[in-house]
């Protein structure tokens, strides 16, 4: 993967920060005739740089939800978050002298290493998933739009199956055909369908794909897996009379446009969710991080 500028100069930073942090603390851990303790000079030292650093990574969800903080670029403050957040791992190790005394200080430090667990892994999915959607959703649209696009497509299917169908026994309310000119169906141009393949289409639609259209989400569905939803098209197509191809060519692109929708919306969740493990906890490790530092300032 190659790196922009903006991410290699935080690599840089950061690894500059935790080299001249290992040239400090090794020397002080060796001469320390009690070992390195976080009450020392030089530990205290650590603890308020890597406090810093963490503060400085919290600072990226204010800057997000305060728009009057919008200093900057968000993709360098997402960068600098994850390389400075990753650097005060070392640095609170310094600090703690790769001890964990006391409950407060254990607690803080599991902590800190879910929170580390966690970020690492968002940074993971955040260069996977828009991988994963170009792939696998060529059809990608932009997230706040989909619930729009999905009323249009149910629209557009209500249209093609009326148009092809006739009365759909007043379960759906009649509207022009797609392009808005309804004397442009099928059955209205002159072209005849029989009785029996209308009724076998307008079942198809009523009992199968219309429940799928309302909530694709439903993988119970048919239509929700492609093998299937194809399997089933292509058995309409057999059955139903040459007329009724374009209708069922339009309505089998929508239950594709459907999935790809689905699938889109399902891998900016998994995208977003971590979010719910990671920002909660970071926000108590700083607040117990801020205890810490009270108590040992007082005692």
């Amino acid at each position: 993967m190659l790196l922009d500028r903006t991410q290699r100069n935080w690599i840089i930073a950061a690894a500059i920060l935790v080299l001249i942090a290992t040239a400090i603390y090794v020397p002080y851990a060796l001469n320390s005739p009690q070992g390195p303790r976080g009450g020392s000079a030089i530990g205290l030292s650590f603890g308020i740089v890597g406090f810093a650093l963490m503060i400085f990574a919290g600072l990226l969800g204010a800057r997000k939800k305060v728009p009057v903080w919008r200093v900057g670029r968000a993709q360098t403050w997402m960068r600098g978050h994850l390389w400075l957040g990753l650097a005060s791992l070392p640095i609170i190790l310094f600090h703690a002298g790769f001890h964990m005394r006391g409950t407060l200080t254990l607690v803080l430090m599991i902590l800190f290493f879910i929170v580390i667990a966690s970020g690492i892994f968002g940074a993971a999915l955040q260069i996977y998933i828009p991988r994963k959607i170009t792939m696998e959703v060529p059809m990608e649209t932009i997230y706040e739009q989909i619930d729009h696009i999905r009323s249009q497509l149910r629209e557009e299917a209500d249209q093609l199956a009326t148009a092809a169908c006739g009365s759909l026994d007043g379960t759906i309310v009649i509207g022009s055909a797609p392009g808005g000119d309804a004397s442009a169906s099928a059955v209205e141009v002159g072209v005849e369908v029989n009785e029996d393949a209308r009724d076998q289409l307008r079942e198809f639609y009523l009992r199968r794909m219309r429940p799928f259209v309302e909530d694709p989400a439903r993988s119970r569905f048919p239509l929700a897996d492609p093998p299937q939803a194809s399997a089933i098209f292509e058995d309409l197509r057999l059955r139903l009379p040459v007329e009724l191809r374009d209708t069922l060519k339009d309505l089998e692109s929508i239950c594709e446009e459907e999935r790809q929708l689905t699938g889109q919306a399902h891998l900016h969740r998994v995208l977003h969710t971590w979010l719910l493990v990671h920002v909660p906890l970071s926000y108590a490790l700083l607040a117990l991080a801020a205890v810490h530092a009270v108590m040992a300032l007082r005692f």
